[in-house]
């Protein structure tokens, strides 16, 4: 995952994040040179597989491999969770 670039305010709001212990302030962040890595310290295995299925939904990414998911589902307006290889997956099992 590559980090983000952040500017001094940038900086001030993850901080305050991890000093609330905020989830959102977990990532990879480059700082004036300096890769900055915020990170919980000995998740159990549900606690990581959890934040790795939020960060792929929010970045638009399947849930399962990580590729970029094209269709939205019709009646929600927001994209599926899973990418088409996955979808037939399932499909095949009902």
């Amino acid at each position: 995952m590559k980090p983000k670039k952040v500017t001094n305010d940038d900086l001030e709001k993850i901080v305050a994040g991890v000093k609330t212990q905020a989830v959102e302030a977990i990532g990879n962040y480059l700082y004036k040179g300096f890769r900055i890595q915020v990170s919980k310290y000995n998740l159990s295995g549900a606690e990581r597989v959890q934040l790795l299925y939020q960060r792929r939904r929010k970045e638009g990414l399947c849930i399962v491999c990580g590729t970029k998911v094209a269709k939205k589902n019709p009646s929600t307006g927001r994209l599926y969770r899973l990418c088409e290889f996955h979808r037939k997956k399932i499909d095949k099992k009902k």
